[in-house]
């Protein structure tokens, strides 16, 4: 099959477009997506110091590629990296090695910050010990981790490597629990202790960006974290690639019903002020944490 752009081979077939894309064109594409969701939700601004939420896995790593190509030549733009070690024996360590190496080939400052120092256990640890799903509790840790290292490093922004198809299981996902709270946080707001959250690959579908690190011969790992598939996720995840696949283009539509959404949650942002928890000061909405709450089921002291 010819691209329609030109007439070299295609490597892509995007039902949801209709389009077939050769590699070059496949590539402007997913670049194109990329700058487009920066400029229309104003991403990145003038000083800012991005910090990367940078797994090693293949969301994080063409995220860090395409905007330090974006921006790179920008002397007002810094970048820095920060990858979490939860403690997941036989998957983590490989991920961080290919994430050392990314952040070296591309000379970017790299932090790593693990569940064992911040929480005092592993999320293997946790996982023997606590009554929820392991997901649950790296979640929360992971939020915070993050939030709490770019805090330290001075960064204005968290860039996550969340793709279309994260963004939409998080939205059903909560639509389904009937959470209009966390579906509020969804969108970016800044609030006090908190680094701005921003993720330019929310256009770009899961297999895109894993076609897109293979196009471009880029040092990642494929291997899916061991635990996944024991969430709710994963079996949102299975239903919405069903409906995809049945109907081409759900995962784009279901996201641009959020966007409209976002005009009347606005209305619910102004009653939505953080506080400090009263055990560990971060920023909360009740009296005490989700981090803390999890802490005192698993039995863990910081």
């Amino acid at each position: 099959m010819k691209c329609d752009k030109c007439f070299h081979g295609a490597i892509i077939h995007q039902k949801y477009s209709g389009m077939h894309l050769c590699k070059r064109h496949f590539e402007r594409d997913v670049e194109r997506k990329v700058k487009y969701s920066i400029r229309r939700y104003k991403m990145i601004d003038q000083g800012d110091i991005i910090a990367f939420a940078l797994s090693g896995g293949k969301d994080s790593t063409v995220l860090l590629h395409i905007v330090h190509s974006l921006f790179k030549d920008r002397p007002d733009i810094r970048f820095i990296a920060i990858s979490v070690d939860e403690g997941i024996s036989g998957y983590r360590e490989k991920t961080l090695k290919t994430a050392k190496q990314v952040c070296k080939e591309l000379n970017i400052l790299h932090e790593i910050a693990s569940f064992e120092d911040q929480f005092g256990l592993t999320i293997d640890q946790m996982a023997d010990r606590g009554e929820r799903s392991p997901c649950t509790y790296c979640g929360v840790f992971r939020r915070l981790t993050l939030n709490r290292t770019a805090k330290e490093l001075g960064a204005t922004k968290l860039a996550t490597g969340h793709c279309l198809d994260d963004e939409a299981q998080t939205v059903l996902m909560n639509l389904l629990r009937g959470d209009i709270e966390r579906l509020v946080r969804l969108m970016s707001t800044k609030k006090p202790g908190l680094v701005p959250r921003i993720k330019p690959l929310r256009n770009v579908p899961e297999k895109e960006t894993a076609l897109y690190a293979l196009s471009k011969e880029l040092p990642i790992l494929f291997e899916e974290c061991p635990y996944a598939n024991i969430s709710l996720r994963a079996e949102i995840r299975d239903m919405l690639n069903v409906f995809e696949v049945n109907h081409p283009g759900t995962k784009y539509s279901l996201m641009k019903s959020f966007d409209i959404l976002t005009k009347y949650l606005k209305k619910e942002i102004k009653g939505v002020d953080l506080r400090r928890c009263s055990i560990c000061g971060e920023p909360t909405m009740g009296d005490i944490c989700q981090t803390c709450k999890l802490l005192k089921i698993i039995g863990s002291h910081r």
